[in-house]
């Protein structure tokens, strides 16, 4: 018994996966394999590509042999004057270069000094205010004790003449 009773919308999603488990870019409307003519068109074009590539590559080859036999002749007359000159360019460059960079270090520290002045709290600022506040600690840590011990010293001069020939341990 057939189903007479089919929908358009039945038949339009029937048509529409009908090409499930098939490579739907192998086929055509009509069903023909186009596998053969599409794999034969991607090597003609593989290998017009390559080969154009190819001679590209050897005529730069061959003119980078040309060039060279050219100019070594003119390289090794003009050496006394074209090394000096391109070290003295070279110091130049990493000179304006270096110069630049550190220009824009310092640049770049005043902005952070003059936002950390202004209470702006840039990055990093908080690492500083510990590190600050830990320093602090530590100094008056050391000024407590050099007190303490410069008072020690010259509190305990006496005992000090008395015990000067043994050992004194504290």
């Amino acid at each position: 018994m057939t189903d007479t009773a089919r929908t358009h919308h039945d038949i339009t999603n029937r048509d529409k996966y009908s090409m499930i488990g098939r490579d739907r870019d192998q086929y055509n409307m009509y069903g023909r394999d186009y596998s053969k003519s599409r794999q034969i068109a991607k090597a003609v074009t593989a290998v017009t590509a390559g080969g154009s590539l190819l001679v590209l590559s050897s005529l730069t080859l061959v003119g980078t042999v040309i060039a060279l036999t050219v100019a070594t002749p003119l390289l090794v007359i003009f050496s006394p004057i074209l090394v000096p000159a391109l070290i003295t360019v070279a110091l130049l460059i990493t000179g304006f270069l270096s110069s630049g960079g550190f220009g824009i270090a310092a640049i770049t520290v005043f902005s952070w000094i003059y936002k950390y002045a202004t209470g702006e709290h840039p990055q990093g600022s908080d690492k500083l205010d510990s590190a600050r506040m830990k320093l602090g600690g530590k100094v008056q840590d050391m000024k407590d004790r050099a007190q303490y011990y410069g008072q020690q010293q010259t509190g305990g001069e006496h005992d000090r003449d008395r015990t000067r020939g043994t050992q004194h341990t504290t």
